[in-house]
């Protein structure tokens, strides 16, 4: 079995995983409610995990499985071929390579270093285990690192669940061969320029891990209580999902406010309530439509064709014989500058910088003020003149 086809067993097979543990460990019924619904992938999905198979690839000719560059060629050129592939991809998992080789590097003793290895945590989650992206492993030391290649969500490796629940499983795995007594977690996102890091002592690991086991066995079980919240974006049971329904129809109680004007203390309550509201109604939108598509009914709403547009069939053809008509090719064009995140991805960033930055021919101006729920680590700012101002 290859190392994806292990990663695709713990999608198909392991209730509670190690990636969807930030959600059964608040709402310790959702493990069991998901198993109803089919586990569906995207694009995005497909294209992550075509990269995570060239960093592998990298890796282990880096630190595991040493190849002459022939074969290394001939595997990497069979990546190239799929559908999804991006030249940005080798960039991007250099990022990964360049940063777990650092880690190597300084090193004083030859490091343990294991690429997409699985590991056990049902010590304390039942049936629990996952894949580590790369693991190592020097004197006191154990380091996890985990390759994001997705840029929509930020992930943070500070008092990461799934980041904990691998380290745990490889701690019960290399204990007795190593002293371990500290663990570093990282997540690296090249796309999104981030490299995350947290860490924690082998001691206050495995108190977390003694922690979680009651939490874990009820999550198995289907039993506690629903808990809607920011977890529910990634649920599979986001759209029917009861609980979060009454969490946004309870809006409606602001609707028994007697005076005319809401006070800023209930306009707090009402954003923290609605917080995720129009991702629910998009993901109850989804559901809906596929039902009507299958032939199910859906009072009030039916499925029908969307706004159609129009499209050339073959542009280069069509320009052709515009041009071939006396059409002039200036009319059919329109020369527009890359925007700045464009040209950066185009020259690279080092290059970028350099001819751009460096020169100050990039600014960075302040972004539109938008509200943010105080949890929220960038500081708060005011239109309200401070006290010197006011003084003077």
């Amino acid at each position: 079995m290859t190392t994806k086809e292990i990663k695709h067993t713990e999608r198909d097979h392991a209730l509670l995983s190690a990636s969807s543990a930030h959600r059964w460990l608040i709402c310790t019924p959702s493990a069991r409610l998901e198993e109803q619904f089919p586990d569906t992938t995207s694009d995005y999905a497909r294209e992550g995990t075509l990269a995570h198979e060239i960093a592998e690839l990298k890796l282990r000719k880096q630190f595991t499985e040493p190849m002459s560059q022939s074969t290394y060629s001939r595997r990497l050129n069979k990546f190239k071929k799929h559908e999804l592939y991006q030249e940005e991809m080798l960039k991007h998992t250099d990022t990964y390579l360049d940063y777990l080789r650092e880690i190597t590097i300084g090193m004083d003793v030859q490091p343990y270093v294991a690429v997409e290895r699985q590991i056990d945590f049902s010590q304390v989650v039942p049936e629990g285990f996952g894949t580590v992206d790369c693991l190592i492993i020097g004197g006191d030391t154990l380091y996890i690192t985990d390759f994001k290649y997705g840029k929509g969500v930020l992930v943070s490796a500070e008092d990461n669940p799934q980041m904990k629940l691998y380290a745990l499983g490889a701690y019960f795995a290399y204990s007795f061969l190593y002293p371990i007594q500290i663990v570093k977690l990282a997540i690296v996102q090249p796309r999104l320029d981030s490299i995350s890091e947290w860490e924690i002592s082998a001691k206050d690991l495995l108190a977390w891990g003694e922690k979680i086991k009651p939490i874990a066995a009820k999550a198995f079980a289907g039993e506690g209580e629903f808990v809607p919240g920011e977890h529910c974006k990634f649920c599979r049971a986001k759209a029917q999902c009861r609980a979060r329904a009454e969490m946004y129809t309870a809006l409606s109680d602001f609707g028994m406010k007697k005076p005319p004007l809401l006070t800023n203390e209930e306009v707090g309550e009402i954003l923290k309530q609605a917080q995720g509201l129009e991702a629910w109604v998009k993901a109850l939108k989804e559901y809906a439509l596929s039902a009507c598509l299958e032939g199910e009914e859906i009072p009030g709403w039916k499925a029908v064709e969307g706004r159609s547009t129009r499209i050339y069939k073959d542009v280069d053809r069509a320009f052709e014989h515009l041009a071939k008509n006396g059409i002039d090719e200036a009319l059919l064009y329109e020369r527009v500058p890359l925007t700045v995140a464009k040209l950066e991805k185009a020259l690279g960033k080092k290059e970028f910088n350099s001819l751009l930055v460096e020169k100050g021919l990039v600014e960075k101006t302040p972004g539109k003020p938008t509200i943010a729920p105080m949890s929220d680590k960038r500081p708060a700012i005011t239109n309200k003149p401070s006290a010197a101002e006011d003084f003077q």
